[in-house]
């Protein structure tokens, strides 16, 4: 319901929506379980998917580093698995909704944040920019169970008005 609104213009900017659980689904979204549904059972051959190294190089991320200017960090297959456990260690599960207001070239924004919900199979908010006179309303607005957060976030919501 919080995405209809906007599929317009995120099919004007190329962005496909996928959806999985039941329907109703509005139109130009696309339908997960009858993906699922169609796909074979069978396994492909695991040397077409499996890495002959875990720390062999996954992924590039974009990371600021020292300079403050942005670099490329290798990710490792093993680390982005890792990721896959991260909700699961702090004790959230399938039935939470985590909010997410970090940025999608950092680690902990698209690893530990949207991997991390595919791994425990949450419901992810993304909030395109932090905002800490929106966080409240956002989070009852989506019904947020949990919050992932780094750096100076939490100073921001303890320093607004009550």
């Amino acid at each position: 319901g919080s995405v209809e609104p906007l599929l317009p213009s995120l099919r004007e900017d190329g962005v496909d929506v996928w959806v999985l659980g039941a329907g109703p689904y509005p139109p130009g979204v696309v339908a997960l379980q009858e993906l699922l549904d169609a796909a074979s059972e069978e396994l492909e051959p695991e040397d077409v998917w499996e890495p002959e190294d875990m720390n062999e190089t996954c992924l590039y991320i974009f990371t600021s580093g020292t300079t403050g200017l942005p670099k490329a960090a290798r990710v490792s297959h093993l680390k982005s698995i890792m990721c896959l456990s991260f909700y699961e260690l702090v004790g959230a599960s399938s039935r939470d909704v985590v909010y997410l207001a970090l940025p999608l070239y950092h680690m902990a924004g698209s690893l530990l944040g949207i991997v991390g919900c595919i791994g425990i199979g949450a419901t992810c908010v993304l909030k395109e920019k932090f905002s800490a006179s929106q966080f409240w309303d956002d989070c009852r607005a989506e019904g947020v169970t949990v919050f992932q957060y780094i750096g100076e976030l939490c100073r921001y919501l303890v320093n607004q008005p009550q």
